[in-house]
């Protein structure tokens, strides 16, 4: 009929989907440069136009330490999942001893700062795409730039640097609620004394290890706070267009971290490091 628009095959189908894919990682990657270049101008900013400190110290309580019981329960209860799972497979070969090593090397490499990032993006990350929704379905968006107050400096920078921070923060706090979790469960169920169980986990547990996933950490936090920035910043109608940038910004926020942590797995893994 004239004026339908042509059906796409599959092929065009899947090339548009990843267009839009690429571009979407662009802009957000755009975004953090932004944050990135004008952070240290911020600082060193005359008055007036500095970073917003008490903004910050506000959005670091809001993100970081609110989150700090659930992302402690959670990392307790993995700790002690994973020395119900591993212990008794162990002491089956008589390498209980290991069971230490093992979820030491495993919550400082990879669970702590993954699973702590995860929380933090369904108690922080939705939080701020709903707010900044909200702000730029009511104009308040354009009403900073009418006033000649760049948005990014004054919601996306505090909201970025925030998330940064404190997600290395709870990273550290939930590799010892996981190691503390897995020493409770190992004294209940296989009679192993928490102190050896502690002394055996900082033996087999380098330096290295604890910098790595607070190097990952760090940039789950930017991605934690970028994500939202920008899909709320760009809701477009009105109430169902904030829910529909909450509900994006779980579900990517969750896939871009696990893909994140996946590539730095395999970058660690081929370096050996």
């Amino acid at each position: 009929m004239p004026g339908t628009p042509p059906l796409l095959t599959p092929l065009e189908k899947m090339g548009a989907a990843s267009l839009r894919t690429v571009g979407f990682i662009g802009a957000v990657g755009l975004l953090l440069k932004n944050v990135v270049t004008l952070t240290p101008r911020l600082v060193t900013a005359p008055r007036g136009r500095k970073l917003a400190w008490q903004n910050l110290w506000y959005q670091m309580y809001r993100v970081g330490v609110r989150s700090i019981g659930v992302v402690g329960l959670v990392t307790f209860c993995i700790g002690a999942i994973l020395a119900l799972q591993i212990g008794p497979i162990l002491e089956d070969y008589g390498a209980a001893s290991q069971l230490p090593t093992i979820i030491g090397i495993a919550m400082f490499r990879e669970l702590g700062p993954l699973i702590g990032a995860i929380v933090l993006t369904g108690f922080a990350g939705a939080s701020i795409a709903a707010e900044l929704g909200t702000m730029a379905v009511a104009e308040e968006l354009k009403a900073l730039r009418s006033h000649a107050i760049s948005p990014i400096r004054f919601l996306v920078v505090p909201r970025v640097l925030a998330t940064t921070v404190m997600t290395v923060c709870l990273a550290t706090f939930a590799d010892a609620m996981g190691i503390v979790g897995g020493a409770f469960t190992s004294y209940l169920a296989l009679g192993m004394s928490p102190s050896v169980y502690i002394t055996q986990t900082f033996e087999a547990v380098e330096l290295f290890d604890l910098l790595t996933g607070l190097f990952k950490a760090g940039v789950f936090g930017a991605i934690i706070g970028a994500l939202p920035c920008y899909l709320g910043m760009n809701v477009r109608g009105g109430a169902s267009g904030v829910g529909a940038a909450t509900t994006n910004t779980v579900v990517i926020s969750i896939v871009a971290l696990v893909c994140v942590d996946l590539l730095f797995t395999f970058v660690f893994y081929t370096l050996e490091l």
